[in-house]
């Protein structure tokens, strides 16, 4: 063996010693649980006994052909996805280009728009849910305005606005300091010589400032667009589904038939189906944006 030859030995040992403690604990912690649930999605389980009943691909079948709950819960979920997609990106984008000037109090503004990122989802919705209800009762014993006196959590026609509202308010914050970080990236040199060549605020976005920070605009969809697909903590706190199930989603449908009527196996089938649901979109949606992405 010759000299270099032991030091590349070297280093893969090194490098085996130092990931073999994470690999272990992502092997026993995410890989092992994930490929039993695959298992138990064949099966009819109770999620108690300890005999699992292998019965093949009979959930799946009953899943995509006869569960019309399921499907209504897809539809939704889609639904809150494009919004928080849309809405989420757009403020948070919109908000970093006016942070990211010379304004006064911009620190202080960046700080206050994170603060509710930090706050567990779950205490968000029992927050917002006692908003809706008392606070905007003494708001319009206060103003008059008749918005106040909306049912946000009880008409159909609103709630999906309410959902999307909570989720923008408690979002925003992370992605805001994303394009922040994204746009302080962007050669000044650039703009400057665009100034000079007279390209107005207007242009020097779409042209310069836009592209150049698709890199960041690739990780904020990414992340919005899988929290959408996931979305659970808001609704279970906020609307629990409701009303009727007009509000729930594919996370809390398989919650419900989980944990509430004991389908295990049938609920491990709905986590297989949305699991492969947020691979195949996140896939193309990287690619996609990742050949729109151009260098200095």
């Amino acid at each position: 063996m010759t000299q270099l030859q032991r030091k590349q030995l070297n280093r893969g040992l090194i490098f085996l010693l130092f990931t073999l403690p994470a690999f272990a604990a992502i092997l026993v912690s995410v890989e092992i649980p994930f490929l039993m649930s695959v298992f138990s999605s064949f099966t009819k389980w109770n999620g108690l006994d300890k005999a699992q009943t292998f019965i093949g691909l009979e959930n799946y079948k009953e899943l995509f052909l006869d569960d019309l709950d399921m499907w209504k819960a897809f539809g939704f979920t889609l639904r809150l996805t494009l919004g928080s997609v849309l809405a989420i990106n757009i403020c948070a984008l919109l908000l970093a280009v006016v942070l990211d000037s010379d304004i006064r109090g911009k620190n202080v503004l960046r700080a206050a728009f994170y603060v509710p990122n930090i706050i567990s989802l779950i205490i968000i919705g029992y927050i917002w849910r006692f908003i809706f209800s008392a606070g905007f009762d003494s708001f319009f014993q206060k103003t008059g305005w008749e918005v106040f006196m909306l049912s946000w959590l009880g008409d159909v026609n609103i709630i999906y606005f309410s959902v999307l509202m909570v989720s923008l308010w408690h979002s925003l914050g992370f992605y805001l300091v994303v394009y922040i970080a994204g746009l302080q990236t962007v050669p000044r040199d650039l703009i400057e010589a665009s100034m000079i060549d007279g390209a107005n605020r207007t242009k020097r976005f779409f042209r310069i400032t836009l592209p150049l920070i698709m890199p960041s605009i690739t990780v904020c969809v990414f992340h919005s667009l899988s929290n959408g697909l996931k979305a659970f903590d808001v609704i279970f706190s906020l609307t629990n589904g409701g009303p009727g199930n007009t509000t729930t989603t594919i996370a809390l449908d398989i919650y419900r038939t989980a944990f509430v009527i004991n389908r295990f196996g049938y609920g491990t089938a709905k986590s297989v189906v949305l699991f492969l649901m947020i691979l195949i979109l996140s896939v193309i949606q990287v690619r996609v944006f990742k050949q729109r992405e151009v260098e200095v």
